[in-house]
């Protein structure tokens, strides 16, 4: 090899077996209970439908002239990116760092990278499969055919990436699983209700408006839905930046976390 082609004798080499062994224990670890990981989440799916759309007969009504069943679908889809992206990572390590057997990663020749990226690509990978089991299940009855592909797929990894770091974070920082449920319920479920799953945000009071435009959520779910619908809350650019940053942002702290084995290898 000449000298021209040959690597930075500085340049780190890739664990590829030790990364794609973790990715693979990550999404076979929801696989195999595909009744609670995917089949759930999709039956929550549909009972929103029913509720909002027949039983509160929001399916004569209508948002921004788009009638309220394609306008309510994004948003279900969104929101079980987001919770099973998070809850997928969280409950990893949490669950890891409970039962002792966190050591089965942390002994392994594997980098902070790879460590990072096998835990938030098998996040992701959660995310998306049941949000197109979920899409699938409910395109018989409404119409969720995109107008805007790259916003669809843009937002929809981007959340699901997102979500996969977040967590990591939690996952690191939880102790117990009192820890995480408190995550979940006071942090994680208000940032995913109030941020426009089911409503338009000019919904609500201006103070809960003008703070949605600061949230990474609300951008997520607001461009998904412009990837179906063509409407959109807030700017579709300014979500697109505000999406990358935020997902820069968490990959930045995810290393630095896993690098320093804080609350994993003390």
């Amino acid at each position: 090899m000449t000298d021209a082609i040959r690597p930075p004798r500085n340049f780190p080499a890739v664990n590829w077996i030790g990364f794609w062994t973790l990715y693979k224990k990550e999404v076979l670890r929801f696989l195999k209970v595909t009744f609670q990981t995917v089949l759930a989440p999709v039956v929550t799916t549909l009972l929103y439908i029913v509720v909002f759309t027949i039983a509160l007969a929001g399916s004569r009504t209508a948002v921004a002239g788009i009638p309220y069943p394609q306008f309510l679908a994004p948003g279900l889809i969104m929101m079980a990116i987001l919770s099973n992206a998070f809850q997928n990572s969280a409950s990893s390590l949490l669950i890891s760092k409970v039962q002792g057997n966190d050591v089965d990663f942390l002994m392994p020749p594997l980098a902070a990278g790879e460590l990072a990226a096998a835990f938030i690509l098998g996040a992701a990978t959660r995310g998306i499969v049941v949000a197109a089991v979920t899409a699938a299940t409910i395109a018989p009855f409404i119409n969720i055919v995109p107008d805007h592909w790259w916003a669809v797929l843009y937002f929809g990894v981007g959340a699901s990436l997102l979500l996969g770091m977040l967590g990591v974070i939690g996952g690191i920082w939880a102790e117990k699983f009192d820890h995480m449920a408190m995550v979940q319920n006071f942090i994680m479920l208000p940032l995913v209700f109030l941020s426009g799953s089911f409503y338009s945000i000019s919904r609500l009071p201006e103070a809960f408006q003008t703070a949605n435009h600061f949230n990474p959520v609300f951008y997520v779910i607001d461009g998904f839905r412009y990837g179906f619908t063509g409407h959109a809350d807030g700017s579709v650019m300014v979500g697109v930046i505000i999406v990358g940053v935020a997902n820069i942002a968490c990959l930045a702290i995810t290393l630095g976390l896993l690098k320093s084995g804080w609350r994993l290898k003390s």
